[in-house]
C-alpha cells in the first residue's frame, strides 16, 4: 500500500512541474508578443517622382540619405493610362545600384503573370501586382514565391479590403492605394484609412504599405492606422532635405508600432 502512494504521489508532483513549465512558456510567449511586433518601419521613395535623365544617381542618394527600400512604378498604358518602364531599365538600375536596395515593383499592369520571370531576372526583390489585374491570385502568388521574390498584393480606392483578406495569409505585404494609380501627385485619400486599419486588426504581423500623397502632413494618420510601409514621392524626391523627410517619416511610423506594442 505503502509503495502504492509513493508513486502516485511521484507521478503527481511530476505533473505538477510539467503543468508549471507549460504555465512559464505560455507566460513567457504571451510577454514577448505583447512587447515587440513582427514588422518595423520602412520608409521607401517613389523614384518615378525623380530625374528620370539620372534615375542610378538619384536611387543612390535616396539610399544614402535613409531609404529604406525603393519604390519602383511599372506602368503600361492599359491597366493605368500612364507608361512608364519595365524590367530592362530595372536590369540597369540593378547593375548600377548594386544589389543592396531593396526594390519593390509595383506591377501598374494588365497582364502580371506576363512580367514575374522577366522581373526576377532583372534583380526585383518583391513583385507587387494588382488584384483587380487578375483572375487567378493564387496561381501568381506562387509563381512569384518559385522566382524568388517576396509577394506583395495591391488594391485600388475602389476594391474593398475584405476582397484581398483570402489572400493576406499567402502573401508578404499589402499595398492600400491613398490615390488612384497611374499618376503621381495626387491628394491622400483619407478614407482609405479603415482600410489599413482593418488589416492590422486581422493580420497583426503583414506588411501593409500605403502609397499616394504620403507626406509630412499625411503621415500621422498612416501610421495610427497601422501602416509599416510608406511610399512618399514628391514630398521626399522634392524635398530640399530629404534625410529629414525620411527621418521624420520613419520616427513617426516607429512611434505608432511602439505605441501598438505596449497597447496590447
Amino acid at each position: 500500500m505503502t509503495t502504492y502512494f509513493e508513486g502516485y504521489q511521484r507521478k503527481l508532483r511530476l505533473m505538477m512541474r510539467l503543468t508549471l513549465r507549460v504555465l512559464a512558456a505560455r507566460l513567457h510567449a504571451h510577454s514577448t508578443s505583447s512587447t515587440s511586433m513582427a514588422y518595423s518601419a520602412k520608409i521607401g521613395p517613389s523614384i518615378l517622382s525623380s530625374d528620370l535623365s539620372c534615375l542610378g544617381s538619384e536611387c543612390v542618394r535616396m539610399m544614402e540619405c535613409g531609404a529604406d527600400y525603393l519604390h519602383l512604378d511599372v506602368m503600361d498604358g492599359h491597366f493605368v493610362p500612364n507608361l512608364t518602364f519595365g524590367h530592362p531599365m530595372v536590369e540597369c538600375l540593378r547593375k548600377s545600384v548594386g544589389q543592396d536596395p531593396f526594390f519593390d515593383m509595383h506591377m501598374m499592369v494588365s497582364r502580371p503573370e506576363q512580367w514575374v520571370k522577366p522581373m526576377a531576372a532583372a534583380g526585383a526583390n518583391q513583385y507587387t501586382f494588382h488584384l483587380e489585374a487578375t483572375t487567378n491570385p493564387g496561381n501568381l502568388i506562387k509563381e512569384i514565391r518559385e522566382s524568388g521574390m517576396k509577394v506583395g498584393l495591391a488594391i485600388k480606392p475602389g476594391t474593398t479590403v475584405e476582397e484581398l483578406a483570402p489572400w493576406a495569409n499567402q502573401i508578404d505585404m499589402a499595398l492600400v492605394m491613398t490615390v488612384e494609380p497611374g499618376f503621381g501627385g495626387q491628394k491622400f485619400m483619407e478614407d482609405m484609412m479603415p482600410k489599413v486599419s482593418w488589416l492590422r486588426s486581422q493580420f497583426p504581423s503583414l506588411d501593409i504599405e500605403v502609397d499616394g500623397g504620403v507626406g509630412p502632413d499625411t503621415i500621422h494618420k498612416c501610421a495610427e492606422a497601422g501602416a509599416n510601409m510608406i511610399v512618399s514621392g514628391s514630398a521626399v524626391i522634392g524635398s530640399d532635405d530629404p534625410r529629414s523627410v525620411i527621418a521624420l517619416l520613419h520616427t513617426v511610423v516607429a512611434e505608432a508600432i511602439q505605441k501598438r506594442s505596449l497597447d496590447r
